[in-house]
């Protein structure tokens, strides 16, 4: 005969660890998740100002040449960082919220054979057809050669970049943000020091000129990659890697590509929407082109507020869709996409009413100052949709359901071009391809806001 036990004797049976991202308040999490994103973006913002200022220093080919280059660099990064590493974090924040953690961190291998092949990709394809892709854009002479002295050294090793990405996105899938901003800010400091040195023969060194400063950039990824790596192999992160019980599964892949590879359909859109607008307002004469610069480079500083509520969201969205919350996937989404088009929208709103807050920091120029005015008033008040889209956008990709905004970027690009293109064979003067520039952005808002609405989220 046996004597049970006293309840209070009995060995306590360990609980899971409790997930915060599934019951925690909404809108303290997302700025919390949020804040390190955004901070990590400064350090993105900081390089290319830092950069632009070292390469000027070397002359006017050189700052052309770049001019070339930087279309293919922002679709590197735009597809590792935003398309496919959201369809990387979706799918290990999914398997999290269901309480798999052994197959998130199957993923999370997965997803690095992905970043790997995928950067391997772009060097082939860089190093074969880059000088042609730049010579398509116009570059001749002097200012194609520097461009290919830059993309040459870059993009041999975009491995580099994809791996940083990549893995970045892992550690955010688990819901932690701050190694990922720590990783991306190294980075940065690194590429601003060593490329400049590089570059320009600082301390003694060689100065290189362009194939220095692609150099810089080319180490400081590739030590990120090395910390992001060692931070997951090393047990400090929230995943335990199995390499010894490793095997190659297609449903992995599939998780991941279902979402990354539609996704990578949103930067090459982003891209040729720019550089057909930019080639329509090229019509325009210099003192337009111009004043549109001055405007699309401060959407480009805007851009990353709502990359990082809408990354933030991401884990949200996926551990709540993993665990079968459906309700509240769609109010991190909400919250996320509402916080970041006020704060995007209330920028925008500013430059439309005072735009010389913004402009009088590059030009004094009447007729570059009177084009930028212009792009203000009809494209600022829109910012707050662009916003809300982006934001969206990544929210979806929690979702496993990025469809629908990719479509609404497909509705932008369209707008853009067609409508670019008519009003320009008719003659329309500048202010009206802003206030359509304007109208694209709504459109791709509402369009984003409304695929979120009507697509049903869940299993």
């Amino acid at each position: 005969m046996t004597i049970d036990a006293p309840l209070d004797a009995r060995p306590a049976v360990p609980s899971a660890p409790a997930n915060g991202l599934l019951n925690s308040p909404i809108l303290p999490t997302l700025l919390k998740l949020a804040l390190p994103n955004a901070i990590a973006m400064v350090g993105t913002t900081l390089v290319a100002v830092f950069e632009t200022s070292y390469i000027g220093r070397l002359g006017t080919e050189p700052l052309a040449g770049i001019a070339l280059v930087f279309p293919f660099v922002m679709l590197t990064q735009m597809m590792s960082a935003g398309a496919m590493g959201g369809g990387v974090s979706s799918a290990i924040s999914r398997a999290i919220g269901a309480g798999d953690r052994d197959r998130a961190a199957t993923l999370a291998l997965h997803a690095a054979m992905i970043g790997a092949c995928a950067g391997i990709f772009f060097t082939a394809v860089m190093l074969t057809f880059g000088r042609s892709f730049y010579t398509l854009l116009g570059g001749r002479g002097g200012v194609l050669e520097e461009a290919m002295q830059y993309s040459q050294v870059l993009f041999s090793g975009a491995i580099s970049i994809w791996l940083v990405n990549t893995l970045a996105s892992v550690v955010r899938g688990t819901g932690d943000m701050r190694i990922p901003s720590v990783a991306l800010i190294g980075t940065a400091l690194v590429q601003i020091g060593v490329g400049g040195a590089l570059g320009l023969g600082l301390f003694g060194l060689p100065k290189l000129g362009m194939a220095g400063v692609a150099a810089g950039q080319l180490i400081a990824f590739t030590l990120g990659a090395l910390f992001l790596a060692w931070h997951l192999v090393s047990g400090q992160s929230r995943l335990t890697l199995n390499f010894k019980g490793f095997k190659f599964q297609r449903a992995m892949f599939f998780d991941i590509l279902k979402v990354g590879a539609v996704s990578c359909l949103s930067p090459l859109q982003t891209v040729l929407t720019i550089l057909i607008f930019t080639k329509i307002l090229a019509g325009y004469g210099t003192e337009i082109l111009a004043g549109y610069g001055m405007g699309s480079r401060l959407e480009f500083l805007l851009t990353p507020i709502s990359f990082a509520f809408g990354v933030a969201s991401v884990p949200m969205v996926g551990m709540a869709i993993g665990a079968g919350l459906v309700t509240r996937a769609r109010n991190v989404a909400w919250t996320a996409g509402l916080a970041a088009a006020m704060t995007v929208g209330t920028i925008g709103l500013i430059v439309a009413v005072k735009p010389a807050l913004w402009v009088s920091l590059f030009t004094s120029d009447p007729g570059v100052t009177a084009a930028a005015h212009s792009y203000f008033t009809w494209v600022g008040p829109a910012f707050a949709f662009f916003g809300l889209g982006v934001c969206l956008y990544f929210s979806s990709q929690g979702a496993a359901k990025v469809g629908g905004p990719v479509m609404a970027g497909t509705a932008r690009l369209l707008i853009v071009g067609g409508g670019g293109w008519l009003l320009a064979s008719n003659g329309a003067p500048a202010w009206q391809m802003f206030a359509l520039a304007g109208v694209a952005m709504v459109a791709y808002g509402l369009g984003t806001a409304l695929s979120v609405r009507l697509t049903r989220w869940g299993k």
